[in-house]
């Protein structure tokens, strides 16, 4: 340090201007602010300056004074920042990769027993080193998204340092923006890979905590991408193709930052590296965060290392978006597709550099040589272009990403994972649609009393219409109660069991069923609830009036197939033969015939029901049962009051079948039955029958079960007896009750079909 002393003087005469432009006057040096303080009316005095130097410490040089010239890197790595770390690493382990430390223990223990006991354990040691071997690829060659991030996230992993010095024959860093500021975030320099220079550009995180700390965790500041700019710039002067390393989990998004300009210097590199006129290639070592990787990722090739991410956002903070919570990252981190494999398929990425087995942490220099071939192979491809055609490359690359063709058929198998459209609902006002629906009803009220059709369609369009609003209202009932989360994380449970053809968890059941009984009982407070029960009921309304007016229109469609077939003159024939012969006969009812005259009356009746049953078909019915309506026993026996009450029966039963297939048992043995059906197809191998038959079989038991009780039993035995007198007391009538009207045991058949999960027959 430099102490100095002066003594005031006058110097009258003289200008200010004159004093400071004068070195003779013994005032040279002094500051302005003191020559301002100065009493110049003064006499004139001697001033006398004394300086005292401080004995400084040598400098010190970067690099030693008789240095290696031969030293990977050049001699001019000496001067930079990044040293071979004094203590070695220490190992870290992942979650998932706790199977492989626990056999790596077991060797470690049978190692130790082998050197303290003097046994010979070689083979135990053998066993397990290849079971290890074995575990390591098949945990490695299977690994889930979220598992490859945390790969990427190592804390040993290499840098881009680490490989810089790796792969160059000399390297030498350039530091500053020219602004004031060097951002360790981003390194800089120029190197030589097989006597070819480059401009190297690349994102450099910590290998320990204060690494970190001192490289701001790999994230940059605006100075970095300015320092970036600065050789993009200098390197397309000089000719030097760049190769940029990207390493980051995004850039630095602190309140200075954006105050610097964050925004501005991110855009102005992606501008500029559009129309830089020497080759780019990008490579993602590490994480690709969001506009702190695409800085200097605008490249005319983009590769990756095999467990390099590449993302927009974070699996953390996508799934803190919209799932609330960042547990829920692993999902996140599969419907992002941030991985290499991923981003290939997509052609956002245009090549994988392969990581040996562990990741690149397991062996950084082998995963180095890879870099290198890879960097020497695409700009083999690269640098054979001339400039225009490097250019059109460039942007040819960017502008195919979510590119679109309008009028182009979607392939099928992609449509299937295509978010659906969303349909913007237009509720119509309810004084509107209360107008129309009296408007409605005075037209079906005019035409049932003019026996008339009522008006098919304005009815087919009112139903549409009340069913989207009811829809609708719903929806703002669910949103209301606060319940659409939850809806909206069962429906995605419940579309991910049905993609992968699984039967569906009984727990997903139990959680619809829960959801179901909580919007029920909140329903009627939520604030649309009158408007929702009014809509309702007019649906209801019309769809009953809807179904009257189908079942008149198919009643009258039925009794002319029927009036066709009677009309025929073939059937006509046979009809009157055959009620000639029964008057010839003199017999009074159908158990007085001969047996010949009563088989020609029932083959007649089957020829008719098999002509009807095809006409029906022809209109699209499906006839299940014919029953005859044939009375053979006399008046007295009272067969009517036997019929109901063998009817009321059924009712019963079919109740009890009702109550048994509604619970979620029997619903749940039924889609299992019907998980295996399709699974078997049209040839069912052994064991396919043998799983269906033993479902079959249970349902059965389940019904047989809870339809068996003492008091149906009872009821089933009086009428069995009351059908025995009956078949005693009707003389010559036995075998025809045998075929018309015999009461059997009740029995189950089960429907697969689209339309029913069930159906039962007495």
């Amino acid at each position: 340090m430099a102490s100095i002393a002066y003594s005031s003087a006058a110097f009258t005469g003289t200008s200010a201007s004159d004093l400071l432009r004068s070195s003779s006057n013994g005032v040279s040096g002094i500051p302005l602010k003191t020559l301002g303080k100065a009493p110049f009316s003064v006499k004139k005095r001697d001033a006398t300056v004394a300086a005292k130097l401080k004995k400084g410490k040598k400098h010190d040089y970067p690099w030693p004074a008789d240095p290696d010239p031969n030293v990977k890197g050049g001699v001019l790595t000496h001067l930079s920042h990044f040293k071979p770390l004094k203590e070695k690493q220490k190992p870290v382990t992942l979650d998932f990769e706790k199977p492989l430390v626990e056999i790596e223990k077991k060797m470690i223990d049978v190692r130790r027993m082998a050197n303290e006991t003097g046994l010979d354990f070689s083979d135990q040691i053998i066993l397990l080193e290849n079971k290890y071997q074995q575990a390591l690829k098949d945990l490695y060659r299977h690994l889930t998204p979220i598992q490859r991030v945390h790969i990427a996230r190592h804390p040993n992993r290499p840098t881009f340092l680490d490989h810089i010095f790796s792969i160059t024959d000399k390297f030498v860093e350039l530091h500053g923006d020219r602004s004031g500021y060097d951002d360790p975030a981003i390194v800089t320099g120029i190197g030589t890979i097989d006597d070819r220079r480059y401009m190297f550009i690349g994102q450099q995180k910590g290998r320990n905590t204060k690494e970190n700390i001192h490289r701001n965790f790999g994230m940059p500041t605006p100075h970095g991408y300015r320092k970036a700019l600065r050789m993009m710039y200098y390197a397309d002067h000089h000719g030097f193709p760049i190769v940029t390393f990207i390493d980051t989990p995004g850039a630095y998004a602190d309140l200075k930052s954006e105050e610097l300009g964050q925004g501005e210097a991110i855009a102005h590199n992606l501008r500029t590296m559009f129309g830089l006129k020497v080759p780019i290639v990008s490579i993602v070592i590490g994480e690709g965060g969001s506009g702190g990787a695409l800085a200097i990722g605008c490249a005319n090739k983009l590769l990756m290392l095999e467990n390099a991410v590449f993302y927009v956002a974070s699996p953390e903070a996508c799934a803190a978006i919209l799932w609330k919570t960042a547990k829920a990252s692993p999902k996140a981190a599969e419907k992002l597709r941030i991985t290499a494999p991923e981003l290939c398929r997509l052609q956002i990425c245009d090549g994988i550099i392969p990581e040996p087995l562990g990741g690149a942490h397991a062996d950084p220099a082998w995963t180095s040589q890879q870099i290198k071939a890879a960097i020497n192979e695409t700009m083999d491809e690269l640098t054979a272009m001339d400039t225009e055609k490097l250019l059109k490359h460039r942007m040819h690359k960017f502008r195919k990403l979510g590119g679109f063709e309008e009028n182009a058929q979607v392939d099928p198998k992609k449509k299937v994972n295509m978010k659906k459209e969303d349909q913007i609902v237009r509720t119509t006002p309810n004084e509107e649609l209360e107008g129309e629906v009296e408007k409605l009803k005075q037209q079906i009220l005019k035409a049932k009393e003019s026996s008339s059709k009522p008006p098919e369609m304005a009815l087919k369009d009112m139903i549409e219409k009340l069913k989207k609003e009811v829809d609708h209202e719903y929806s703002e009932a669910i949103k209301a109660t606060g319940l659409k989360d939850r809806l909206d994380m069962l429906r995605e449970e419940v579309s991910k069991v049905n993609s992968r053809d699984q039967l569906m968890n009984p727990v997903i059941r139990d959680k619809i069923e829960k959801l179901k009984d909580e919007f029920n009982q909140k329903l009627s407070a939520a604030p649309n609830h009158p408007t929702l029960q009014y809509k309702l009921d007019m649906l209801k309304e019309f769809s009953k009036a809807k179904s009257l007016s189908d079942a008149a229109t198919l009643k009258q469609e039925v009794n002319k197939k029927f009036n066709e077939i009677m009309s025929r003159p073939e059937i006509n024939e046979k009809l009157e033969a055959l009620k000639a012969e029964v008057q010839n006969s003199g017999s009074s009812s159908f158990a007085d015939l001969d047996q010949g005259l009563k088989d020609k009356v029932l083959n007649t009746r089957k020829e008719v029901e098999l002509e009807m049953i095809s006409a029906l078909k022809s209109i699209g019915l499906v006839v299940e049962g014919v029953k005859s309506n044939e009375k053979v026993l006399s008046e007295k026996d009272s067969p009517s009051v036997f019929k109901n009450k063998v009817d009321h029966l059924n009712e019963e039963i079919n109740k009890k079948i009702e109550n048994v297939v509604s619970s979620s048992e029997l619903k749940n043995m039924i889609e299992l039955l019907k998980l295996e059906i399709a699974r078997a197809g049209n040839k069912p191998d052994t064991e396919s029958k043998s799983k269906i038959e033993a479902i079959q079989k249970q349902i059965k038991q389940r019904l047989s079960e809870a339809i068996i009780s003492s008091e149906l039993i009872e009821k089933y035995e009086d009428l069995k007896e009351k059908n025995s007198e009956v078949e005693q007391s009707s003389a010559g009538a036995d075998e025809s009750l045998q075929k018309e009207t015999k009461y059997e045991e009740p029995r189950l058949e089960i429907n697969l079909g689209a339309n029913s999960s069930f159906a039962q027959c007495m």
